[in-house]
């Protein structure tokens, strides 16, 4: 079975130069394929570092860092100084470098050799200094870059390194990442709209809009046997009512008609080379779609909640954004064990410190963040163009600390805005038969709630259990990016200031890039 990443590799290149002789090179290189085959062994890292030899000039740094473009695979760079290494031959090679970079300041050796340590050894083991050197000239080039320090055998710097490798795989996964909208944005919605161009310049993404029309045929295609195929396969999956079997009735032809839409999202989304997708239920097909067949008869709800728990990227109402983010997330936690979804605000509860805020939607919860095995169900839901009995999985959230994202256009810059919250116990909701999570945002729910709608956030966002926000630190620095952190520190006061300060950051930085 393939594991994830396996087609991904992160190159290692270790700084050096030729002043103090071939046998030092010899001594630097010896070290790097040590470090590299230890931190690949540790386990810790989920993608192949591979190393790519010194660097001890100019042309060697231009070589490595043009050929690291040019491969897919390598979805980013590890630097390190061995010895000191001169700065300037680094430019050329780092103009050019448009993958993430990661700067390791470590050393081969832990600790200093007292009674043993002579001038041949200080020569060789010069990244006390030789970092600094490279630093310098990535402050002064602007170049953004993750740093990284502490001993390479730390398990804790190696986890470190872990979070830059899953981010830079991710980021590489969204620079052919293809965003189908079937229908378009809620009529008159302004946080899920944006600029789709800038989007594709700045975070790699594309978005393109398919209309029901085009989507109709591979509606058609879809053969009866394969519907009754997946039908059995929801029942031996999900808890749900024995009656619900029953052919004759109206809930089993609900779900039998959700598992053709879902065949059918799963054929186009296939066709296109698609990650992920939008919805709108005002834009489902016939607007008397029983008499004619032309549509689904639904919202896609179930078809959603697990296309999303495969890892495609989803959000409702034609929020682009949203699917995007929500496919970054799960890429980067391949492999972790607690989940992410999609999610929505979506109304409040008042309890003093205990106060929180529901998170749900209309049906589109991913079941990766279920406490229970989900259950499916049909019940009525009441708005959009189709008011009618729909299927859907329906189950509560884990318990645990989470991170929950959004991006937002701000008109001169995209905003990305992360809020640790606790997810808690909620009561049960039987007239409400929908996936849900209940969480207190951090610092407290006023705080949290209040800083949020001060930077703009949306209404929509993708949580994870098993990212922390040095996940999100990591990809808005590759993207260049602005981001908010909302945490147990933050007062409203202190984060005004931050809105205030950003704004004029971003406007005088563009002189700089």
């Amino acid at each position: 079975m393939k594991k994830p990443f396996d087609n991904y590799e992160i190159w290692w290149v270790t700084g050096a130069q030729l002043l103090y002789g071939g046998d030092a090179v010899v001594q630097v290189d010896k070290h790097s394929k040590e470090m590299v085959a230890g931190l690949n062994d540790s386990g810790n890292i989920p993608i192949q570092i591979v190393y790519k030899g010194t660097a001890n000039s100019s042309k060697e740094v231009e070589a490595v860092m043009k050929a690291a473009n040019n491969d897919d695979k390598c979805v980013g760079i590890i630097t390190w100084m061995h010895t000191f290494s001169p700065a300037k031959m680094w430019i050329h090679g780092l103009q050019q470098l448009n993958k993430p970079l990661l700067h390791f300041h470590t050393q081969y050796n832990e600790k200093i050799p007292w009674s043993t340590m002579d001038m041949d050894f200080m020569n060789l083991n010069q990244s006390a200094h030789g970092d600094r050197e490279f630093g310098h000239i990535c402050a002064r080039m602007r170049l953004r870059r993750k740093v990284v320090v502490g001993y390479w055998k730390d398990k804790k710097i190696q986890e470190k390194i872990a979070v830059w490798a899953r981010v830079s795989a991710a980021w590489a996964d969204s620079q052919d990442m293809l965003i189908l909208r079937f229908g378009d944005q809620m009529n008159n919605v302004a946080v899920t709209d944006g600029d789709k161009v800038a989007a594709e310049q700045v975070l790699g993404y594309h978005v393109d809009y398919m209309p029901f029309s085009d989507l109709l045929p591979y509606f058609y295609d879809v053969k009866d046997a394969d519907v009754d195929a997946l039908v059995a396969e929801y029942f031996k999956e999900y808890a749900h009512d024995k009656a619900l079997e029953d052919k004759s009735t109206v809930e089993y032809k609900k779900v039998w008609n959700s598992a053709k839409a879902e065949l059918t999202l799963r054929a186009v989304l296939k066709a296109k080379g698609a990650k992920g997708f939008t919805t709108n239920f005002d834009d489902l097909g016939d607007v008397n779609v029983e008499k004619t067949g032309h549509g689904f008869d639904q919202i896609p709800g179930l078809a959603s909640q697990r296309l999303m728990a495969e890892g495609y990227g989803f959000g409702a109402e034609g929020d682009w954004k949203s699917a995007a983010l929500y496919r970054t997330v799960w890429f980067m936690t391949q492999g972790l064990p607690k989940g992410c979804s999609f999610l929505e605000d979506y109304t409040l509860h008042f309890d003093g410190k205990r106060s929180a805020i529901l998170q749900a939607h209309m049906l589109e919860i991913c079941p990766l963040i279920a406490a229970e095995k989900p259950r499916l169900e049909v019940h009525h839901l009441g708005i959009g163009i189709r008011k009618t009995p729909t299927a859907r999985l329906v189950f509560t959230s884990k318990e645990g600390k989470g991170v929950t994202a959004t991006v937002v256009d701000m008109g001169n810059r995209f905003r990305l805005i992360v809020n640790d919250v606790d997810c808690i116990k909620p009561q049960p909701l039987p007239k409400l038969p929908v996936a849900s999570a209940l969480w207190i945002p951090a610092p407290d729910f006023e705080t949290g709630a209040a800083a949020w709608i001060l930077a703009g956030g949306t209404h929509h966002s993708c949580f994870s259990y098993d990212i922390s926000p040095e996940y999100w630190e990591d990809y808005a620095e590759i993207a260049g990016i602005e981001m908010l952190h909302i945490n147990e520190r933050t007062t409203i006061e202190s984060f005004k200031r931050e809105l205030r300060i950003n704004e004029i950051y971003y406007m005088l930085n563009k002189a700089l890039t």
